[in-house]
């Protein structure tokens, strides 16, 4: 027998009213931007028009959320941080038709029992405005103070009383990230209203009211979205579906690009979300995700936005019907609208032409090319002393290389086959294990600053990894609200990295760096860092870099042939699979 001790029984006991209502918060209060989340869509309900977010230390510190909206009387403020008492649904219900963006009653009082809470507001008809303190779940002090109508929520000290869910809080610049997300979410749900984010006296983000869609995807996607977009409009089961799709050439590294709002409150749905992706079969691969804002407007009686406090998880009726139907409205405004060309680099071009060149025997004369072009499509074999060897598995020999096919794949061969290698995937495992090393890529100063916008986010991440940033080569500074100036770029081994990798690298570390790779902080950026400076999908190599990339990988051990997010360098055809395709079995 085992030497365990088994547990004594304990009673069966009810917490106290302290307890309760700390764990309740839990449930609705997660992190800063859950309460920048849960003030802001107050707002929205009271309608405001102006929406400012203020953030010390990320919101660790303080949070303050302002509105116009039309406020709260002051005989009803102690109303609104006491638990379940609401203006957003009747005290009979029913809870399952929900119009509104809150409706459980406990987001105020929930924030004031985990934080030291501050509320002021005032009516149109009111005089002054009224305020009252909470400081752990102990209603304070009323008070009375100037200001315009509206209301004005304070924290201070999130989970001062809760040290345990307080240490599990990522630091100051990951959690403003995501508050500045959060911000973000609520926008793109309604963009009628202008959101300010502020770090102390400094602003983070501007999101100006609109009324088109497309625009306000592009002020949190970018402005490529705008020249590389869809739109999608159509019917659904007792509902529609309006929105804006980033063509292919946009799509993402992560799912995280893919916004989904229904009735104006912004949801995640896996079905959903994987609906959106389905239609995109035969365009994306499978490590590229759609990117855009979808609005769905359906009948109330067929959402339950009631499964989960923080509302952001909502269940539907029928919902492989409705999946169905939006991967089929999706589909047809996908195909119905031709490809636009690509879009070129402010850089030298340095891709060669898609087609490849007709070969002999292929039954149709070679389009007619310049001779400049010409030598881009076909990558002239090295000569003999330029052959250098590589640890292929199962293979000690010399490779030799032939050619490259679509500007992507190496073609090579050595004594037992044929070997092809991704450019990309093996020129980023040797810049990664480069970076490593030493800790940064070297930067190449531009003769000419280049201007790029950045969206709220990707501008919270600046701030929040500037040092990454500038380990990886890139050297920015502002220049105006929202745009900045990229004085240098990521060079290694005489290539430069396109300034637009700078929006890229910055969503990825909003993202905690590439999702795809599972180890440290560190490792996720120097794989995203690695991503941008090496050779690309479509880069003209001359055989010297070959060499020089292979020379690199033979001193790796062959489990590192694979790139930093896990894709495979190399595949060996060996020659005896080659006999078998070609019927030469008894050769």
């Amino acid at each position: 027998m085992s030497g365990r001790m088994l547990p004594a029984r304990a009673p069966i006991r009810r917490l106290d009213r302290a307890t309760v209502e700390q764990i309740a918060a839990g449930e609705v209060v997660e992190r800063p931007a859950s309460v920048v989340k849960e003030l802001v869509e107050n707002a929205l309900d009271a309608g405001a028009t102006t929406v400012s977010v203020t953030l010390e230390d990320g919101g660790l510190t303080r949070i303050e959320v302002a509105d116009n909206g039309f406020g709260i009387p002051p005989g009803e403020l102690a109303l609104a941080v006491e638990r379940h008492a609401t203006s957003k649904l009747p005290p009979e219900g029913p809870v399952d038709r929900i119009t509104s963006l809150g409706f459980r009653g406990e987001a105020l009082a929930a924030i004031g029992t985990v934080s030291r809470l501050r509320v002021v507001s005032r009516t149109p008809e009111e005089e002054e405005a009224s305020g009252l303190s909470v400081d752990g779940g102990t209603v304070g002090r009323r008070f009375a103070q100037g200001r315009a109508p509206g209301t004005t929520v304070e924290v201070r000290d999130l989970f001062f009383n809760t040290p345990a869910r307080r240490k599990f809080l990522k630091g100051p610049a990951a959690e403003q990230v995501e508050a500045v997300a959060a911000v973000e979410r609520q926008y793109l749900g309604h963009p009628e209203a202008t959101y300010r984010v502020r770090s102390g006296t400094r602003e983070l983000a501007l999101y100006p009211s609109t009324s088109v869609l497309r625009d306000a995807a592009a002020r949190v996607l970018g402005p490529t979205l705008l020249r590389e977009s869809f739109e999608v409009r159509g019917d659904l089961p007792d509902g529609q579906v309006v929105g804006i799709l980033g063509r292919p050439a946009v799509a993402a590294p992560s799912s995280r690009g893919l916004y989904l709002t229904v009735n104006g409150r912004t949801i995640s749905s896996r079905p959903l979300a994987q609906a959106v992706r389905a239609a995109f079969l035969d365009y994306l691969p499978r490590t590229r995700f759609p990117v855009g804002v979808l609005w769905l407007d359906l009948d109330p009686d067929r959402v339950d936005v009631n499964v989960h406090p923080t509302k952001r998880e909502v269940r539907f009726h029928h919902e492989r019907e409705l999946a169905d139907e939006l991967r089929r409205r999706v589909r047809e405004a996908l195909l119905s609208h031709p490809a636009i060309p690509e879009v070129r680099s402010s850089l030298p071009a340095r891709r060669p032409p898609t087609s490849p060149a007709s070969g002999p025997g292929s039954g149709s004369p070679a389009p007619a090319i310049g001779a400049g072009a010409a030598r881009q499509r076909t990558l002239t074999p090295p000569p003999t002393e330029a052959v250098r060897p590589v640890r292929a598995p199962g293979a000690k020999s010399r490779l030799r290389l032939l050619g490259c096919v679509g500007a992507l794949y190496w073609v090579a061969e050595d004594a037992d086959g044929m070997v092809l290698i991704d450019q990309h995937a093996a020129s980023e495992r040797v810049v990664y294990e480069d970076l490593r090393r030493r800790g940064e890529l070297a930067h190449q100063t531009l003769m000419t600053p280049v201007p790029l916008t950045l969206s709220g986010a990707q501008r919270a991440a600046l701030t929040a990894h500037a040092e990454a940033v500038r380990a990886s080569g890139f050297l920015v500074e502002p220049f105006g609200p929202e745009t900045y100036r990229v004085h240098a770029v990521p060079v290694y081994r005489g290539r430069l990295a396109q300034t637009e990798a700078l929006r890229e690298l910055l969503d990825e570390l909003a993202a905690g760096g590439r999702p795809t790779l599972p180890d440290s902080l560190e490792e996720r950026t120097a794989a995203s860092l690695a991503c941008h400076a090496a050779i690309r999908a479509g880069d003209v190599v001359e055989p010297e870099e070959f060499a020089r990339v292979l020379d690199s990988l033979a001193e790796l051990p062959e489990s590192s042939y694979a790139c930093p997010h896990g894709r495979p360098i190399l595949i060996r055809l060996p020659r005896g699979r080659l006999d078998r395709w070609f019927l030469r079995s008894g050769v």
